[in-house]
């Protein structure tokens, strides 16, 4: 100290003005730098906080996309009471509330008049059928009551029975041409020489790959149907079938093709006997929706792995749009492809902002984004309804599908052009570790993606349609847990093709499995296999 003092004495005016402004500069440096580091602390500290709620969310509270963060707990006393007890003035607001109607009980749905009914009379004794005058009562009316009735499947054998026939005299040797015994063919069956039947299997397979039950269950059901079939013939079966129906499955594979838009998403599954891999190991369950808008095709194909070179395969020779979620595999499979055109997904988008408005300190401006997008979905679900009509001619609907787009480009213009600026704004103020943040870099990153489906009035906003679609697999995958062999993960998902496929054709899957597994034996050629797809077979 004495040596600086020294030192500031021998200054002049002007060194000592120049002093002063360097010691200003050094302190403000320190003050800059101790701000940043502050600013990130707190950018820590939020991060932190934001991944022990998120925790706590997802340990206790409900999953759902519905702004549910921001609701208060019911408090125990009235605020305005709390007040008046403090001494504070309260003045009354006197609210109008308008009259309404409540709307008169219906009653119970009646019974559909399509289910058979079967008669049950209640009557009166006889004894009772005549008045104390001795006149005999007349029945001036009814009452009447349905209750539905449910009965357990039925299960029986259909017994073949084919006579053999041979002559008694020559025992065959004068017809040297025709064999000794004679008998008709048997009929050709999709399993052949085994017990199961095309209803019995398109009933395993229903109720495994639509209503979740498992081959283990459903061995136990049949022992109480008196019937003894193993969850390993019902395994075998499957391959079986699988394998008889794989030209059936390539021609789908080829109608995925030829529509204007392919979605794609995948999903995880567990596969045992993988060669080279462990048990506990993740693969993946690919799903691709598309084909022509009349016939649509959702395909469902077991990989080992995510990577980016099944989505290359799985589009290999298809020219149209695609659309994804922002997976980045889907972007190295279309690298060099300028014959697909990509397109992002909104709700996905979306479920960022979500996200943020459970569990951010910034949920008011999470809030905020989700708006943006609202509106371009009301924007979506009115002009859909306005120019969608399945009544009109082919002429009709592709000058009201170009319609549709234009308008829908300028409907959406200004939404689009002001969520980006709120975006790029956000993007500057909200750290990008946050959970805001990671919406707000998410949106921006995918931007172009999400508003290409502006260009084509096949396109929507989401790719929610490929997500219902992956829906009754996840559902599946709850119950079964894991595949024993990559074969049978295969067959799974040829199995799950053909049902998912038959729903979004408007078809009961039992019954178009019946059908299927009826006539696929006599199929032979590639026109046999077009007749057996869903749209046609009930037609030829």
């Amino acid at each position: 100290m004495q040596n600086t003092a020294i030192q500031l004495e021998t200054l002049d005016a002007a060194g000592l003005i120049n002093y002063i402004n360097e010691l200003k500069t050094n302190f403000n440096q320190q003050i800059n730098e101790l701000k940043i580091n502050l600013k990130n602390k707190e950018s820590d500290y939020e991060v932190l906080e934001e991944k022990y709620k998120q925790l706590i969310y997802k340990r206790f509270a409900q999953s759902t996309e519905k702004l549910l963060a921001r609701e208060k707990q019911i408090l125990l006393f009235d605020p305005e009471e709390i007040k008046e007890e403090t001494g504070k003035v309260k003045q009354e607001e006197i609210t109008q509330v308008r009259s309404f109607k409540r709307k008169k009980n219906a009653g119970r749905k009646p019974i559909d008049a399509k289910i058979p009914r079967e008669e049950k009379i209640i009557d009166i004794p006889e004894s009772e059928k005549e008045c104390a005058c001795g006149a005999k009562l007349n029945k001036i009316g009814q009452k009447t009551s349905e209750k539905l009735q449910i009965e357990p499947p039925r299960i029986y054998v259909e017994k073949t029975i084919r006579p053999k026939y041979a002559c008694p005299c020559c025992e065959g040797t004068e017809d040297e041409g025709k064999p000794a015994v004679r008998i008709a063919p048997p009929e050709p069956a999709i399993i052949p020489k085994g017990i199961a039947s095309a209803s019995l299997l398109s009933w395993i397979f229903t109720y495994k790959y639509e209503f979740h039950l498992p081959f283990y269950r459903q061995e136990i059901l049949f022992s109480r149907m008196i019937a003894s079939i193993s969850r390993q013939d019902m395994s075998n079966w499957q391959q079986q079938v699988y394998g008889k129906l794989k030209p059936l499955f390539e021609l789908l594979k080829e109608t995925l093709k030829k529509g204007p838009v392919i979605k794609l998403d995948e999903t995880t599954l567990q596969v045992m006997g993988e060669p080279e891999r462990d048990d506990t190991q993740k693969s993946y369950m690919w799903l691709s929706l598309g084909g022509p808008i009349e016939t649509p095709v959702v395909i469902y194909q077991y990989r080992e792995t995510r990577a980016g070179e099944h989505a290359r395969e799985i589009l290999e020779g298809y020219k149209g749009y695609i659309q994804t979620d922002g997976y980045i595999g889907y972007d190295s499979a279309l690298k060099g492809n300028n014959e697909i055109i990509h397109s992002g997904c909104f709700a996905h988008c979306r479920r960022y902002f979500f996200d943020a408005v459970k569990i951010s300190s910034r949920a008011e401006t999470a809030e905020a984004g989700i708006e943006y997008i609202k509106k371009l979905y009301v924007i979506e679900n009115k002009l859909r309804k306005r120019y969608e009509n399945n009544a009109d001619s082919e002429e009709e609907k592709i000058i009201k599908r170009k319609m549709f787009t234009r308008i829908r480009q300028l409907c959406t213009y200004r939404p689009l052009k002001e969520f980006k600026e709120w975006l790029l704004i956000q993007q500057e103020e909200v750290p990008p570790s946050t959970l805001l943040g990671k919406a707000v870099g998410y949106s921006l990153e995918q931007w172009d993606k999400l508003v290409r489906y502006r260009e084509t009035p096949y396109l929507t906003p989401d790719n929610n349609e490929c997500e219902n679609a992956i829906r009754p697999f996840v559902l599946g995958r709850k119950s079964w847990m894991f595949n024993k062999s990559p074969k049978g993960a295969d067959s799974s998902c040829g199995i799950f093709t053909l049902i998912q496929t038959a729903k979004l054709n408007k078809l009961v899957p039992f019954q178009y499995l019946k059908t299927l597994f009826e006539k696929a034996p006599y199929a032979s050629t590639p026109e046999d296999w077009e007749k057996l797809l869903p749209w046609n077979i009930f037609n030829s």
